[in-house]
């Protein structure tokens, strides 16, 4: 009679550091000699069994972390050594990154238009990583979900000529590209036939790896820098891209509407000039009429009218810019829940926040107004130095704002220690178990926090 798997020790389903290495010297063995294989795989099949049990019996139930693949991980037992060790440290799902900076961890003879490999050696045609990855997680117990950037395409997407009208611009006729302190976060227009055909074709192609869900990042646009982290005039919001732009002009309901739409969004601002030569060139309107407003009658002074114009405009440009955003997620999400598949959207919970009364986050991600039958994931950053109010309050407000939605909070930092900033991840779940008892699910990034020496070998083809 087969022995009970025993769990894995302690309150954060962690294995002993005996049990890992044992594990790693069967690995390694195994490679350089089959006769060890079996003894490897019973060694896997049982941590799997320990771990299983173990986080039935813990909060958090399900427990996740973000991860990279590099080129050098197609390299043989290097995903073993990557999923043993996020095994070894009790998470029981992997957040993969399949699409960041126009790359895409498929093989290149299997990759659409216009996405660049991750891995492109010859060897790379012959290795399927994202297959393989996700077929040796699930042997160890492991859900894998894809993660992918959602409205940042990168760099590379933003310097082709043919995708020029799919990139979001703004009222100078600029795209994102130098409002990113690094220069390299190309944003999409969310209204772009093309940026949506692009971004289908790829969704399709991770979904045939079957992955146990999708996680969308970057649901949103570009954070400035400065006072530019902030938008307060139209001409600093991402909607002056083709697509965007005559989208905006289709939500007039009538010639009035579009003419003064027309005139804010080219000049930032109506002047009592501008509304007095739309009255007359449109006299059989008496008011304005766009979705969702209109404006006040003719009658009231001129004044009062182009300032309430001026007002109704600009919170009228800021929703037609934020729905896009919502809309671009529902899009990319429905092939996955068409399959039935978890899908989740990933958000920042303060990228929202009106700043004064007029002026918005640059970001607009009213991640407040996703669909709530996604998965919510709202990245709880915050460096609160010796307390974690910063963390469990936006936590709670987020869980206040979709109480029947799936919540998954992410935290930030590393097992044991104070990591850029980021109080320790033992401190950081107490803390979020006594606040939100509620919360059965959260996650960690990342995995090169967690091991920043073996993430760098792993770059560098250096792990022998």
């Amino acid at each position: 009679m087969a022995t009970p798997a025993k769990a894995a020790s302690g309150p954060y389903c962690q294995f002993e550091p005996v049990q890992a290495e044992a594990k790693a010297q069967l690995l390694e063995a195994s490679l350089n000699d089959a006769g060890y294989t079996s003894a490897y795989t019973a060694t896997v099949q049982k941590h799997r069994e320990m771990l299983d049990l173990c986080r039935s019996q813990t909060w958090p139930e399900e427990q996740a972390i973000w991860l990279r693949l590099h080129p050098c991980d197609i390299a043989p037992g290097a995903i073993d050594r990557v999923l043993d060790g996020i095994v070894n440290l009790g998470y029981s799902k992997v957040h993969l990154e399949v699409f960041y900076d126009s790359q895409v961890l498929l093989p290149p003879d299997d990759n659409p238009t216009p996405w660049t490999p991750v891995v492109q050696s010859a060897e790379a045609a012959r290795v399927d990583l994202l297959r393989q990855t996700i077929d040796k997680a699930h042997q160890r117990g492991l859900k894998v979900y894809a993660w992918l950037f959602t409205m940042n395409f990168g760099y590379t997407y933003a310097q082709r000529p043919d995708r020029q009208d799919a990139l979001a611009r703004n009222g100078t006729g600029q795209d994102s590209l130098e409002y990113v302190h690094d220069r390299s976060q190309a944003f999409i227009d969310p209204y772009s036939p093309q940026a949506k055909s692009d971004y289908s074709n790829l969704i399709r192609a991770v979904l045939k790896r079957q992955p146990d869900g999708i996680l969308f990042d970057y649901v949103r646009y570009p954070r400035g820098v400065g006072g530019q982290s902030y938008v307060h005039n139209v001409k600093d919001l991402w909607l002056y891209g083709k697509s965007s732009l005559n989208a905006l002009y289709n939500r007039a309901s009538n010639k009035k509407g579009l003419a003064l739409i027309k005139r804010f969004v080219d000049t930032g601002k109506l002047s009592i000039q501008d509304v007095e030569a739309v009255d007359r060139q449109f006299p059989e309107e008496a008011q304005a009429k766009w979705q969702g407003s209109t404006s006040l009658s003719d009658s009231k002074e001129i004044s009062d009218r182009q300032a309430k114009l001026n007002r109704d405009l600009w919170f009228f440009s800021v929703a037609h810019a934020a729905q896009g955003i919502v809309d671009f997620l529902s899009f990319a999400a429905k092939p996955a829940q068409d399959l039935g598949l978890p899908t989740g959207a990933v958000f920042f919970p303060d990228a929202n926040r009106l700043v004064g009364t007029t002026a918005f986050d640059s970001r607009l991600q009213a991640w407040n107004k996703f669909p709530q039958d996604l998965e919510w994931h709202p990245m709880a950053y915050g460096v609160c130095e010796e307390k974690t109010d910063c963390i469990t309050n936006q936590i709670a407000n987020v869980l206040e704002t979709a109480p029947d939605t799936k919540i998954v909070p992410a935290l930030a930092g590393a097992w044991g220690k104070v990591y850029r900033g980021h109080l320790p991840l033992e401190t950081q779940i107490e803390s979020l178990r006594k606040a939100n008892p509620e919360v059965n699910s959260i996650s960690h990034f990342s995995y090169a926090w967690q091991e920043p020496e073996l993430d760098r070998q792993r770059k560098s083809c250096n792990l022998l």
